[in-house]
């Protein structure tokens, strides 16, 4: 046995990119039926790395890409998107939303709930929710909202549970919204839909039901986030891609996954995580992960709330 560190979450990439391929060739073909696959490709690591799985198990030629910019969307994201599709060769189009989601009034019922508390927020000003750090392990972590004016003055305030929840509806018409442009590509095409979660965000309930966490078939929903890395790199990623940091590129401000939803970057999350799956002991996960005992019991603790709060997410439609 040696011991417990970022080395134990090291995987021979080639075989696991060989199975993965191979699964995804025999879902296509028995279970799902379809003669190709669409994603959506957001310039993050996980799409980047599903795309590439894609081009690989059923050729570049029979994956299709979608780039959904909306109002708050980050330029890099579509950029950096295209150079995936140009990277393996994929065919690709660009479905702006922000038009679609305007008329549905998701931009203005969030900011009718955000002036609630800011009575002056409008165009020009920038907003973003943050969670508070579970490693004050202090119960739960509550999240806030952090508003910016045009100015650049910067506020972070205590929301009550009607505007959290008005704020958060009004945003998940994003991930739903792009969900259906990808099963509109998939029906038309006879494709299947990818999802793109790691371990992390799948098992945590980091996703919206019925948008991004809609799928055919997930193919990376098993590795940790640092496993993902690996792949990428072994698939020829493109670098400025494996160098950016995660982001939800879902608000007005830039907004990282550690501030949204979790406790700590990625390597260290998959650590703790790991720990707690495989049954090691708080003092090992501490050592690897560089933190206090004590921060490692409000990670996990952390973990299995998250776990009870999002586990209605991975239900299917519930029937008599």
């Amino acid at each position: 046995m040696t011991a417990f560190s970022p080395q134990t979450l090291v995987i021979d990439a080639e075989a696991e990119i060989a199975r993965i391929v191979d699964a995804m060739r025999t879902q296509l073909r028995t279970q799902l039926r379809r003669r190709g696959l669409v994603l959506g490709l957001s310039g993050g690591i996980d799409s980047s790395v599903c795309a590439a799985l894609a081009a690989r198990a059923v050729g570049p030629e029979r994956v299709f890409a979608l780039f959904m910019p909306e109002n708050d969307s980050d330029p890099e994201s579509l950029s950096l998107g295209r150079r995936v599709a140009e990277t393996f060769g994929i065919a690709s189009a660009v479905e702006d939303i922000g038009p679609a989601l305007a008329a549905m009034g998701c931009y203005e019922r969030r900011d009718s709930f955000i002036r609630q508390l800011v009575p002056e927020f409008g165009p020009g000003w920038g907003c973003k929710v943050v969670i508070a750090n579970a490693l004050a392990g202090k119960g739960y972590a509550v999240s806030s909202l952090v508003v910016q004016s045009p100015a650049g003055d910067k506020r972070e305030l205590r929301m009550s549970a009607e505007v959290y929840q008005g704020i958060i509806a009004a945003t998940n018409m994003k991930q739903r919204t792009r969900k259906q442009m990808e099963y509109y590509h998939a029906d038309r095409l006879n494709y299947a839909v990818i999802g793109t979660p790691n371990l992390l965000e799948y098992d945590q309930g980091f996703f919206v039901k019925n948008g991004d966490g809609a799928a055919d078939l997930k193919p990376i929903a098993h590795l940790y986030k640092s496993q993902v890395y690996q792949l990428a790199a072994y698939l020829g990623v493109p670098e400025d891609i494996r160098r950016r940091p995660p982001t939800t590129d879902t608000w007005s401000m830039a907004q990282s996954q550690e501030e949204f939803y979790f406790s700590l970057p990625y390597d260290r999350m998959d650590l703790c995580m790991y720990g707690l799956n495989n049954g090691l002991g708080r003092e090992q996960v501490a050592s690897a992960a560089k933190l206090s005992v004590d921060q490692v019991d409000a990670v996990w603790a952390d973990i299995a709330r998250k776990r009870v709060a999002t586990a209605y997410l991975h239900l299917p439609p519930i029937t008599l």
